[in-house]
């Protein structure tokens, strides 16, 4: 079972999410938070796997959540859930932690296949904030941290594809993939796939300024 626990300043946007995922049979809902700081005491009690989380709430921001509980819960997987499509929004919230990025009109079945991808160790981005970040690492990837190869390994990393579909798109073995995966994790310091996006953003291999 997954274990997620939604957060959300808005009560009928918490219900909305809960509802959707109330009947899944491999979802567990542990809890709802309203503000930041509430956010944090249930994350740090409940352990939930995947946590949906506003960027805007009272008390903490979402961004500071993360920061707040990466060091005591490292293992919690944070998918963003926001209106908020900016590069002002995406770089602090991945830079943060968040293993996802989603926007708040996306479809039921996109919500439910994210928290999957994340559950399984993967990342879960919009379509547009993917191809942005895809963007920027072709264009700011100096080759000299991560090869060619790992190079288009870290792009659909980026989009959160399994290890067998990059294995059939770039023709490798799943055990070449691993080990590519392995060599980008290690070279960016990451400790999840989720997190190589976050760090090559750190490290300057991925870049967003404001307006674009």
């Amino acid at each position: 079972m997954i274990r997620v626990l939604v957060v959300d300043d808005h009560p009928v946007v918490r219900q909305g999410l809960m509802a959707i995922l109330r009947f899944k049979s491999d979802i567990d809902l542990v809890g709802e938070a309203g503000d930041g700081l509430e956010a944090v005491q249930l994350i740090l009690e409940r352990r939930p796997d995947v946590v949906l989380l506003d960027l805007r709430l009272p008390q903490l921001s979402g961004i500071d959540v993360m920061r707040r509980v990466r060091g005591p819960a490292p293992q919690v997987r944070f998918l963003v859930l926001t209106t908020y499509d900016t590069d002002a929004y995406i770089a602090p919230a991945l830079a943060a932690g968040a293993h996802g990025y989603l926007l708040k009109d996306a479809m039921p079945d996109e919500l439910v296949h994210a928290i999957r991808a994340l559950a399984q160790g993967g990342a879960a981005l919009e379509a547009g904030v993917a191809a942005r970040l895809l963007e920027r690492v072709s264009e700011h990837a100096s080759g000299e941290e991560l090869s060619a190869r790992e190079l288009e390994v870290l792009h659909l990393l980026v989009l959160g594809v399994s290890n067998k579909t990059i294995a059939t798109r770039l023709m490798l073995s799943e055990n070449t993939v691993r080990s590519h995966i392995s060599h980008i994790l290690q070279k960016l310091d990451a400790q999840s796939r989720g997190e190589a996006v976050a760090i090559a953003l750190q490290q300057g291999l991925v870049q967003i300024s404001p307006g674009g």
